[in-house]
């Protein structure tokens, strides 16, 4: 075994009884210069654009791979703070582009302890504790999903996209290879790209010029094709945020004999607040649900979740590797984790989601997510109150599209790059109508009525420039 040159201590571990020790002296370097470098930043992006951001970086992080390092709290201190200089904060109320999520300092907490523990969702011998989380909390969730009696169960993912590949690979499993697709205009890109990656047929797109799946055009669609089908819906549109007719949509699937998947990444977390949850009628009837807890459930990424109503409907992930869950083994009593997962080694997310669900309770997150949606129809007030801005329309969830009057679309392509140049906000884009519209997707809970009228001057001032 090589040893370290006379007088280098060997760097100290995370874990153990001594781990948190290690760790108290480095996290004090870290939070200093998460501070400092937020402070630095000033706004909710870097000013100079991507050239200077990338010069700023290339600064602190050069050499990457010095003959001697510059030791762990040297190292923390300049990365952190240029990482931290340079980011896009989703916890500023002006950084509002994306389904991109300010996570609650509680599920960054809980996220550190995961990462301290480094358990490998594999095998029950790398996380014994963590598997048994594992189960709760999919279990609780996906009872949320389908609250009648039954044995409804959940899978942990890294986000929405492989909720959706593994939503169409248990549908080929159980249909065969020739299942058809069936999804609208509005549907989110990795749908289409699952059907390419697992050699399904191209889907079949079905027009949504309202923004929604239209139940009459489906059913033209669904009665002209022939074999297994697989209706993909969405609950929450990526540029609008729209939730299509899922009842409705439903019975159709009942009449023609196709299964129903419903992507609800951004919208799933309106089933624990009895304020929204009726948006979401008929959702227990899809077959397989996608839900994404880094969006409106404010987790770190990632946060996926893919539920079903039965247990067995994961059977087509089963897989043995004699090392990780040989047969004796199993017939012994140790869980299968294998089963639970295209990936072989996995993070503990479940630690922070559990965390988050304990800590607030239904009625917690169900204010944190009648509060963004609030703030989204206050957005909208102030748009429809400034003759000089265009609503597109009322929001249903947390995004709100609109633009300045009469604007030709360079204009506000050109007025929303301004902004990310100066690091001022960070605001998306979106077509409609065939038209450019700025998006912003409101999703941090602390965003004040102020905070939103100076987001509106902000564009205002950048549009006439």
């Amino acid at each position: 075994m090589r040893t370290p040159p006379p007088g280098t201590p060997l760097p100290p571990l995370a874990g153990g009884a001594h781990g948190s020790d290690a760790l108290r002296p480095l996290l004090g370097t870290v939070l200093d210069a998460l501070h400092d470098g937020a402070a630095e930043r000033g706004g909710p992006l870097p000013a100079g654009g991507p050239d200077r951001v990338a010069e700023h970086l290339r600064t602190a992080a050069e050499p990457v791979l010095p003959d001697t390092g510059t030791g762990p709290g040297e190292a923390l201190r300049t990365l952190v703070h240029a990482l931290a200089l340079g980011a896009a904060d989703p916890a500023h109320p002006h950084c509002a582009a994306h389904l991109h999520t300010p996570p609650l300092a509680l599920a960054v907490a809980a996220d550190l302890a995961a990462s301290v523990l480094n358990q490998s969702m594999d095998s029950w011998d790398q996380a014994p504790a963590a598997s048994a989380l594992e189960a709760l909390v999919t279990r609780a969730l996906a009872d949320e999903v389908y609250p009648a009696p039954g044995a409804p169960d959940a899978v942990l993912t890294t986000g929405g996209t492989e909720s959706n590949q593994l939503a169409l690979l248990l549908a080929r499993e159980r249909h065969g290879p020739t299942v058809q697709v069936v999804c609208g205009d509005h549907t989110h890109h990795s749908v289409h790209r699952a059907a390419w990656l697992l050699g399904l047929p191209r889907p079949v797109t079905v027009p949504t010029p309202t923004g929604t799946l239209d139940p009459a055009a489906l059913d033209a669609v669904l009665t002209a094709l022939r074999g297994p089908l697989l209706v993909t819906a969405t609950a929450g549109t990526t540029d609008t945020g729209r939730i299509d007719p899922l009842s409705a949509l439903a019975d159709l699937c009942d009449t023609h004999g196709a299964a129903l998947h419903v992507d609800a990444s951004y919208g799933g977390p309106l089933l624990l607040s009895p304020t929204h949850r009726p948006l979401l009628d008929g959702i227990h009837r899809a077959h397989s649900v996608t839900l994404d807890l880094h969006k409106l459930g404010w987790q770190p990424v990632a946060a996926g979740v893919l539920a079903v109503p039965r247990t067995g409907d994961l059977a087509p992930l089963a897989h043995t590797a004699d090392y990780l869950n040989a047969d004796d083994d199993t017939e012994a009593g140790l869980p299968d984790l294998l089963g639970r997962s295209l990936r072989t080694t996995r993070r503990a997310d479940v630690l922070k989601i559990a965390v988050t669900l304990k800590a607030l309770g239904r009625t917690g997150i169900a204010a944190l997510v009648d509060r963004v949606l609030d703030a989204a129809q206050l957005l909208a007030d102030l748009v429809e109150d400034r003759p000089g801005l265009e609503l597109y329309e009322r929001p249903t969830l947390t995004t709100v599209l609109f633009r300045p009057t009469g604007a030709p679309d360079r204009t506000v392509a050109a007025a929303r790059r301004t902004l990310l140049t100066e690091g001022t906000a960070v605001l998306g884009r979106a077509r409609a109508d065939d038209r450019l519209w700025f998006k912003a997707t409101l999703l941090n809970p602390h965003a004040t009525p102020g905070d939103l009228d100076t987001l509106l001057r902000l564009v205002e001032g950048s549009t006439r420039r």
